[in-house]
This record gives C-alpha cells, sequence and structure tokens, in this order.
C-alpha cells in the first residue's frame, strides 16, 4: 500500500494500537522478512499492541518483494514507498504520517543492537521523553573510536548534551516529540539535541549491540564534511535560532574592530610618520574588515526583526504537567 497525502505533523491515534515501530529503509538493508522477525519477538516482549510501519526511500526491489510477503503472509505492516530517496529524515516523517501509536520507536533497517533490548528502550520512556541506545561492546580499531570521540565531543560542546552514540538509530519517544520537530537533510542524527532544545527530556542508555552489526566499509571525506556541516548547522539552531543577534552581531563586532584598529593605526601611521597609504595591502583589508562587520551586524538586527514580528507564532518550549488546586471562596 502506499502512503495518502494526509498533513504532516497529523495526529492520528489508535486506541488499538500503542507502539508505532518505523523502519525506514535505505541503502544499507538487511533482508527484510529477517529483520522483521527479529524486531517482532523484541517487540512483542514489551507487552502492547504494536505496528510496524516500513518506508522504503528509493527504489529497492528486494525489500519491496519481501514487505509484499510480509503482508500476504498476515503481518501487522504498513509499507509506505517514497517515489524517489529523499532521505532519512523525510522517510521517518512520512512514517510519522501513518503511525498510530502514542509511543514511536524508530529502528534502522539493519542490524544494530540486540533486539531483546528493545523493551527496555520503550520502558524507559517512564523517565524521559526521548530514549536513545549506547551499543557497547563497540567494534572499532583505534582510528574508528578516536573519530567517535572527536565527532561526539564536538556534538557534546557545541550543544551542551553529552551524547556518546548518535549513530545508532534505536530510538524510543513519545509521538509528540516527532510532532514538534521538523526533520530535513540529515537531521535525524542529531534528532537528540533537536529535542532537548525544545525542552523534551533526552535519555542515554546502554544497549547490547547485535552481534550482526559488522559494518566493514568505509566513510569517505565527503561525509565527514557532510557531519561536520551537520554539527554546525545544528549548532545555529540550537543556540541562536531565537538570537541570531548574538551569532551574526558577535562575528560582525569582533570583525568590526580589527578592522578599526587597523584603520586607526594606518591613519596614525600617514599623519604622524608621513608613511603613504598606496600600494597598501593592510588598507584593502582592513576596508574589507569594516564593511563585513558591519554587514554581519546588520543581518543579525534583521534576524532580530524577523524574530520578533512572529515571536508570537513560534513555541519553544514544552509544558511538563499542570497542576491545579480547588478553588476556595471566602465565606462573607
Amino acid at each position: 500500500m502506499t502512503a495518502d497525502n494526509s498533513p504532516m505533523h497529523s495526529t492520528k491515534f489508535d486506541s488499538d494500537v500503542r507502539l508505532s515501530v518505523i523502519v525506514p529503509i535505505g541503502d544499507r538493508h538487511a533482508e527484510v522478512t529477517a529483520l522483521h522477525a527479529e524486531y517482532r519477538r523484541g517487540v512483542e516482549a514489551i507487552g502492547c499492541s504494536y505496528e510496524f510501519v516500513y518506508v522504503v526511500d528509493g527504489a529497492f526491489q528486494d525489500a519491496i518483494s519481501g514487505l509484499e510477503s510480509l503482508i500476504r503472509s498476515g503481518e501487522r505492516i504498513t509499507a509506505v514507498y517514497l517515489a524517489r530517496s529523499f532521505g532519512e529524515s523525510t522517510a521517518l516523517m512520512a512514517g510519522l504520517e501513518q503511525a498510530r501509536g502514542e509511543i514511536i520507536l524508530t529502528l534502522p533497517a539493519y542490524y544494530q543492537i540486540d533486539a531483546a533490548d528493545i523493551s527496555k528502550l520503550v520502558r524507559s520512556l517512564n523517565s524521559a521523553d526521548v530514549v536513545i541506545s549506547r551499543r557497547g561492546p563497540r567494534a572499532g580499531g583505534v582510528l574508528e573510536r578516536l573519530r567517535r570521540g572527536i565527532f561526539h565531543g564536538l556534538v557534546s560542546w557545541m550543544t551542551g548534551l553529552e551524547l556518546h552514540d548518535l549513530g545508532c538509530n534505536a530510538r524510543a519517544m513519545k509521538r509528540r516529540v516527532l510532532e514538534e520537530i521538523s526533520l530535513y537533510g540529515d537531521q535525524h542524527r542529531l534528532l537528540p539535541a533537536l529535542a532537548d532544545r525544545q525542552g523534551f527530556r533526552v535519555l542515554e542508555i546502554d544497549v547490547r549491540q547485535s552481534a550482526k552489526d559488522r559494518f566493514e566499509g568505509s566513510y569517505r571525506t565527503r561525509e565527514y564534511a557532510h557531519r561536520l556541516l551537520d554539527i554546525f548547522a545544528v549548532f545555529f539552531l540550537v543556540r541562536f535560532t531565537k538570537k541570531p543577534l548574538r551569532f551574526f552581531g558577535m562575528i560582525g563586532a569582533a570583525l568590526l574592530c580589527i578592522g578599526s584598529v587597523l584603520v586607526i593605526y594606518l591613519v596614525v601611521d600617514r599623519l604622524i610618520f608621513s608613511v603613504g597609504l598606496a600600494n597598501r595591502p593592510a588598507l584593502l583589508l582592513s576596508s574589507l574588515l569594516v564593511v563585513l562587520g558591519l554587514q554581519l551586524f546588520a543581518l543579525g538586527l534583521l534576524g532580530e526583526l524577523i524574530i520578533f514580528t512572529h515571536a508570537r507564532d513560534l513555541k519553544d518550549y514544552q509544558v511538563d504537567r499542570v497542576i491545579e488546586g480547588a478553588v476556595h471562596e471566602k465565606q462573607a
């Protein structure tokens, strides 16, 4: 079956379904029927009603054939076929449109965690809004561990949230988390940081790594560059979305100060020491720094005006609970 054209973020609860398992299928995927059987055993251990939503992000005929075979055998699954590859973030949001449970569990289309620990993820939602996995013991050599350490160190420094395994896509969350956050590009990797920014409680728990989780490929330099850009994008979204002047103004003020100091130095050098300004690259550099600093500062002010204009439509908080006491009327 294919996805309908329902609006994004629509609330679509079903009293018969408590847990919706969303599995986006991309370039890297295992054999679907065997993977589904393992996931189903893990989900059944939770002891609640559930459904599986598979989103095929591209033309993967082997995955489509496996899903259709599962449907014919009577499995309670929904298969969503995207017209072309749009990326995992889009696939997750497409899966949310079809999901009916109040709890969302996202699982990768390949082996990452021991399926027996799936119930541990869902039950940990009693004390958090988003629960993410930290696999262990992790495989890999010294260089791989160094790469992971640098990546997660940068994320922790930029977002203020200490995380250790953002590469693991086994995550449980309350439905409203995905309804409040719009994912695009490759932001699904940094979903915990975006959720924390919105005021949701994020918890990382230790799970056992699947014995079949053995990625033997290598990451290209371009992919490292993409991850680095994603980190900077989330850094800006987390820290400065509502305060653009602090970001652009800070950089603009620094450039403006450096350029002004250089201009003053050149003017003093010309007036007091009679040093000519012709053919001095420092003059051009100082002028560029002053202009660039003013432009960045103006850009920050423009951003502040836009935020101020739309402030009433923006919501960057979550209400945890509201407790009301009885109203006592004063006797005459």
